[in-house]
């Protein structure tokens, strides 16, 4: 069985191969990937049997794999390593869809690719999952105002900027919230949202927002609003991908 590993840390990745180097002796890694882009082009490179897929990962979620091949061009099957919150995991369960929770437990390796390989595609009910899932991403947040709490939707929220204990959210029409909150309480919230990359000390920005990359001036995004918001070196290639993800 050939089986690449998806994974956007290095150490989880050697640590799933050599634990099926040792424990399942009849899956070849083909290929060892870093993030969701070099995924998919492996797996169209190779065309393995099986994809170890990591569903968390810096602006991605493991499940925009799917959205790159039509139902019928599945002709691998999948199994999720994640450490996601319980929902998911019932998610997991009432689609039918293997998982394994990390740190991986190599027996429950050995079993989950035991049970995988007996299983038909048809089986594996992934437009299921990501419907089951779709339903409990977090389509609002609630921040404090005064004596009142405000429920901003998250697909209208443009860009938040941290400013020491507190945060200015902008939203759509040039609304804006500063609440006393600081950036990290929201990079927690939001950030598990693929849409929302924070991209600097002070900034978290929605994608979907994004005009363009300038790389003058130490690089910086540009906004659909005019605004420009720089960008630490190490988030400019998890923001190239994930533009491209989105416009797939």
């Amino acid at each position: 069985m050939k089986a690449i590993v998806i994974d956007d840390e290095k150490r989880a990745r050697l640590n799933l191969i050599l634990l099926i180097e040792e424990y399942c002796k009849n899956v070849e890694i083909v290929a060892e990937c870093e993030n969701l882009s070099s995924g998919v082009k492996a797996i169209r490179k190779y065309k393995p049997d099986l994809v170890l897929l990591d569903i968390e990962m810096p602006g991605h979620s493991g499940l925009e794999l799917l959205d790159f091949f039509d139902e019928n061009e599945i002709n691998f099957k999948i199994i999720f390593t994640t450490a996601y919150q319980e929902y998911a995991l019932q998610a997991f369960k009432f689609s039918a869809i293997d998982y394994l929770l990390k740190p991986i437990n190599p027996e429950e390796l050995a079993h989950a690719i035991a049970r995988i390989e007996k299983q038909k595609i048809s089986n594996q009910n992934y437009s299921l999952l990501k419907e089951t899932i779709r339903q409990d991403t977090l389509q609002r947040i609630a921040v404090p105002s005064g004596n009142s709490i405000l429920f901003i939707e998250t697909d209208t929220i443009m860009y938040l900027k941290g400013e020491g204990a507190y945060s200015e959210i902008r939203c759509i029409n040039d609304i804006k919230y500063i609440v006393s909150r600081n950036l990290k309480n929201f990079e927690d919230i939001l950030c598990n949202n693929p849409n929302f990359i924070r991209i600097h000390k002070s900034h978290i920005v929605n994608v979907n927002f994004i005009s363009a990359y300038n790389k003058s001036d130490g690089g910086n995004v540009l906004l659909k609003n005019g605004l420009q918001l720089s960008i630490t070196a190490d988030k400019v290639q998890t923001i190239l991908d994930q533009i491209q993800i989105v416009k797939r």
